[in-house]
C-alpha cells in the first residue's frame, strides 16, 4: 500500500510513497484513473525498481 504524494493523471505518472524494508520510498506511479494527492492506493505491479502501477483504495 502507499499514499499519493503527487496527483496521478490518467495519461501520465504521479508519485506515491510506499513502505519498503522498514522505511519508505517515493516511486513514479501510474493508474488507470486520475488519483488525487493523499489517496491511499494498492500497488498492483512494479514494472521497474522505481515505478509502480496502483489502484485507489476505497476512502
Amino acid at each position: 500500500m502507499g499514499k499519493v504524494t503527487v496527483p496521478i493523471p490518467p495519461d501520465g505518472p504521479g508519485e506515491v510513497r510506499v513502505a519498503v524494508r522498514g522505511g519508505s520510498e517515493s516511486c513514479a506511479a501510474w493508474s488507470a484513473v486520475a488519483t488525487d494527492r493523499g489517496a491511499r492506493v494498492l500497488v498492483v505491479d512494479s514494472p521497474s525498481a522505481r515505478s509502480v502501477l496502483v489502484e485507489a483504495l476505497p476512502s
